[in-house]
């Protein structure tokens, strides 16, 4: 798995170069943000933290990073892939992420991403691989979502192979004076300890874009 997804990797960077080459400019774009507790697929990662990241897009393409204080160092995901919309409006996505930490609150895991939506409504599927601490273990991740025009959206995760448990996310975003500010509800099942203690969370968000 591990060297599948590293060749996938190679691939969408390599395309995305030659892309980025014959594009005439690629968008970048730049965002910050702090949350009151940060949590990913349900899953409790810190309480009040701060993020960073960094995108690129051309032609279809996209490539990024995103940085987010654990406690115990810091988690950076690095992502790649390709994105397309039709005419009636069905979108579709195929990509890699890999989420890697700088001290020991986690280990690194390695993942391919599928996307559909149409509308309001998405459709992601991920598998990847979590190193484990020399111990990995395969696993895949099934989310439904929606999103409304006026802000609210909701998603349903949940975990499969060697995973368990699931979660529903429930939220509103709204912009003022191009500031971004979000409140999200999360109720989780069975996804670890952490979870566990924390099956229900009320979650502040606010960032920025440029």
């Amino acid at each position: 798995m591990k060297n599948f997804t590293r060749n996938v990797l190679s691939s969408l960077i390599a395309v995305s170069a030659f892309a980025g080459a014959q594009a005439v400019a690629a968008e970048v774009s730049y965002n910050i943000g702090f949350a009151s507790e940060y949590y990913y697929r349900g899953i409790l990662q810190k309480e009040s933290s701060g993020s960073a990241g960094v995108d690129l897009e051309t032609n279809g393409f996209y490539a990024g990073a995103w940085t987010a204080d654990v406690g115990d160092g810091l988690e950076v995901d690095l992502y790649g892939g390709y994105g397309f919309e039709t005419e009636a409006g069905l979108t579709g996505s195929i990509g890699f992420t890999g989420y890697y930490y700088t001290g020991d609150f986690d280990d690194t895991y390695e993942e391919i991403n599928l996307g559909l939506g149409f509308g309001m409504f998405s459709l992601g599927y991920s598998v990847g691989e979590w190193d484990g601490f020399g111990a990995p273990e395969d696993y895949d991740f099934l989310e439904v979502g929606f999103e409304t025009e006026v802000g609210l959206y909701g998603t349903y995760g949940s975990f499969g192979k060697d995973f368990d448990g699931d979660y529903i996310e429930l939220g509103y975003g709204t912009s003022v004076s191009d500031i971004d500010l979000g409140v999200s509800f999360i109720f989780s099942d069975d996804l670890g300890d952490q979870a566990d203690s924390e099956s229900q969370a009320l979650v502040f968000s606010i960032g920025k874009s440029f």
